[in-house]
């Protein structure tokens, strides 16, 4: 495959998974702030900081996020997506200069009725989105609107950083992760989703997309990459086909990072698909050892690409 490293050897088991006992690299503040979205990721990257000693203060987005990640916070408080000035509040009060972001914003809520009732902006938030949402002079794609959210705090003295700066160990490791290797063909199919999912990221419209016989039969979107699977599914009821996932890119690993876990691998097996390709150093890996056993008991193929 062009331009991406691939090893077809199966990683040792004794690979670090996340809430590790290994003691947090030096540069990592005391206190840390979390805005916590959507699935088990928070929640991990909280356990994990609580657990190395360090002072998690937690912002759960409404509607998002599970209750039990205060459980792991010092501190924990409720806001809805355009709330920046509370948020800015929020750590301030709390002397944190480090913030990170973590799990999955349903983008699709901002077009349902009434969403902004529920996620109404505070004056600093209905600053900073005015221009999105208001004036239009800029667009509402992930990247931007979330590059506005990090700017909005940088002006306040509180820098975002990378989720994976404090648990890199969740990263994907590169190489075949499962019994069952790609054929040929699927190789090829590898190959081609490849391509056709880095354009799509270039273009911050998705980073998944299902192929079979060097044929696109499902992008993501807005709907998310579950979604996605389930309807190529749909389309291909031969089954047998390949799910690649990538970061974009120019990916900010502060933020929208490729993620899969349990759900997805379900998703893949029951929709009848046969690999899942992600990019390795660049793919937050959830509940590594489940996800692995359920992909060889269900014959799918799990390979991550590049990172070497």
């Amino acid at each position: 495959m062009s331009g991406v490293a691939v090893s077809t050897q199966k990683p040792s088991p004794s690979t670090v998974v996340a809430g590790a006992a290994a003691p947090p690299p030096a540069t990592i503040p005391g206190r840390i702030g979390l805005i916590a979205g959507w699935g088990d990721y928070p929640i991990l990257l909280a356990r994990t900081l609580h657990e190395r000693g360090l002072a998690v203060f937690g912002l759960g987005v409404r509607g998002h996020a599970d209750p039990v990640i205060r459980d792991y916070c010092r501190e924990f408080a409720w806001i809805g997506l355009g709330q920046l000035g509370r948020a800015v509040r929020f750590f301030r009060r709390h002397g944190v200069a480090h913030a990170t972001m973590a799990g999955k914003i349903h983008k699709v809520i901002l077009f349902q009725r009434w969403a902004w009732l529920r996620h109404l902006p505070d004056g600093y938030g209905f600053r900073a989105f005015a221009p999105h949402f208001l004036f239009r002079h800029r667009d509402n794609r992930d990247d931007s609107l979330l590059e506005t959210v990090c700017d909005a705090f940088a002006r306040r003295g509180i820098r975002m950083d990378p989720a994976t700066d404090f648990v890199p160990e969740v990263l994907a490791e590169p190489g075949v992760l499962t019994r069952r290797l790609p054929t040929a063909a699927q190789w090829q199919d590898i190959a081609f989703g490849w391509r056709i999912a880095k354009e799509m990221g270039r273009l911050d419209i998705g980073q998944t997309v299902a192929v079979k016989d060097l044929a696109v039969l499902a992008v993501e979107a807005i709907e998310g990459t579950d979604a996605c699977i389930l309807r190529a599914g749909e389309l291909c009821g031969a089954g047998g086909f390949t799910v690649v996932k990538v970061a974009k890119p120019r990916q900010d690993m502060r933020f929208d990072v490729p993620t899969i876990g349990m759900n997805t691998v379900r998703n893949v097996a029951a929709a009848r698909g046969a690999v899942l390709a992600v990019e390795a150093q660049k793919t937050i890996f959830l509940h590594r050892q489940d996800v692995l056993d359920h992909a060889d008991a269900h014959g799918v193929t799990l390979v991550a690409l590049g990172g070497q």
